[in-house]
């Protein structure tokens, strides 16, 4: 073989191995902050897994569709998905009213609150306790909008924000924040065999979880469908036993089938 033939054998190998890589590409990219236990976070074996991971597997999997997760912090979900970038993006999303104005969302699947965990040793047992203490929050998440809203009420000291829930973790167990505000399921989990650690008080904020889409996206509708389906059936239910080690009540919006949100 000469040289030309083979600087051209290699160079059709390489277009065809391109080729491949794209036909191959999901066909849906799917934002998840990974590390947001339990909703979307890594096994012992490197593998992506978690509550909202298992739904839209199964709703990818309804819809004939393959799925790519790509890993992105939380607050970069949202001009991942209004550009395009993804096709829709997980993390425990709170459904809100302001979001409603530039994205969309498939009908809600969890109903959740805030919390307050700290240290056993912090002494601490409730937000009444935070006067003049560091608090940590996820950054753009609603525990970081209701930390800003109510830090004149509470008389909260400093305000850190953290890309997801592990980092926020150490730095409570290392004393470098006195509390940590986040969602109350994933603080619940984390802290179960873990006596040193305590959720000291639920904050109520009546939020809902859901699937977000770029605004006015057609697949948000799609996947809407599915979940309602899934619903129906009990899947949605039984992940939440899975994954809690409870039964979802039947109030919920675990159970209960409800309209896609739409702006006000």
């Amino acid at each position: 073989m000469t040289r030309s033939t083979t600087f051209k054998a290699t160079l059709f190998a390489g277009l065809l191995a391109a080729f491949s890589t794209s036909a191959h590409a999901a066909d849906l990219t799917v934002g998840a902050n990974i590390g947001n236990v339990p909703w979307e976070f890594e096994d012992a074996s490197g593998k992506v897994t978690g509550f909202e991971v298992d739904l839209v597997n199964e709703i990818a999997k309804r819809l004939g569709k393959t799925v790519e997760f790509v890993n992105t912090p939380f607050n970069g979900l949202f001009p991942a998905v209004q550009s395009g970038r993804i096709n829709m993006a997980i993390s425990s999303i709170t459904i809100t009213e302001k979001r409603l104005e530039s994205v969309s969302f498939a009908q809600p699947y969890y109903d959740s609150d805030q919390s307050l965990t700290v240290t056993a040793a912090s002494g601490i047992t409730g937000l009444k306790d935070m006067g003049d203490k560091v608090v940590g929050v996820d950054t753009g998440s609603t525990g970081d909008m209701w930390a800003e809203a109510n830090k004149g009420e509470y008389k909260l000291g400093e305000i850190r924000r953290f890309e997801g829930l592990q980092p926020a973790m150490l730095d409570l167990v290392a004393g470098r924040i006195d509390g940590y505000i986040s969602d109350i399921p994933a603080l619940l989990y984390y802290v179960k065999g873990k006596p040193e650690l305590k959720v000291v008080e639920r904050i109520p904020t009546g939020e809902k979880y859901s699937i977000m889409f770029n605004k006015d996206d057609p697949l948000a509708a799609e996947v809407n469908t599915v979940i309602t389906t899934l619903k129906q059936e009990g899947f949605i239910a039984k992940l939440h036993e899975t994954w809690f080690g409870a039964k979802a009540e039947d109030t919920t919006s675990t159970v209960t089938v409800l309209d896609m949100p739409k702006a006000m």
